[in-house]
């Protein structure tokens, strides 16, 4: 089974640059004009789509092995998350806005 979860954005080449600074050194390929897809894992994959009348409404949650090298990688690539929050079971959340307004979570560890 994969995975492409789609993010609506208003201006691809700003949500994608924003994406490459939250992401890191990913594969992304640009499979038509219109979408940016990063590969995060063997079959899972995010992609940035221009949809400006759903941009900001998107929402999307990523689990990494170490958050807190995560959270680093991101801070030195110029991204910091807008909030971050602790459940519970110990799994920890921090949360990044695109450009648009996309929430985009990450959680582990």
């Amino acid at each position: 089974m994969d995975l492409f979860a789609g993010i609506p954005v208003s201006d691809l080449s700003n949500a994608a640059g924003w994406y490459e600074r939250l992401l890191g050194d990913v594969r992304s390929f640009d499979p038509n004009d219109h979408e940016r897809v990063w590969t995060l894992t063997e079959h899972g994959h995010l992609y940035a789509v221009i949809a400006p009348h759903d941009a900001g409404h998107g929402l999307a949650t990523l689990f990494v092995d170490s958050l807190d090298e995560f959270l680093a990688a991101a801070a030195g690539r110029g991204v910091e998350p807008e909030s971050t929050e602790t459940y519970d079971n110990g799994v920890r959340k921090a949360v990044f806005r695109d450009p648009d307004g996309n929430e985009i979570g990450v959680g582990g560890q």
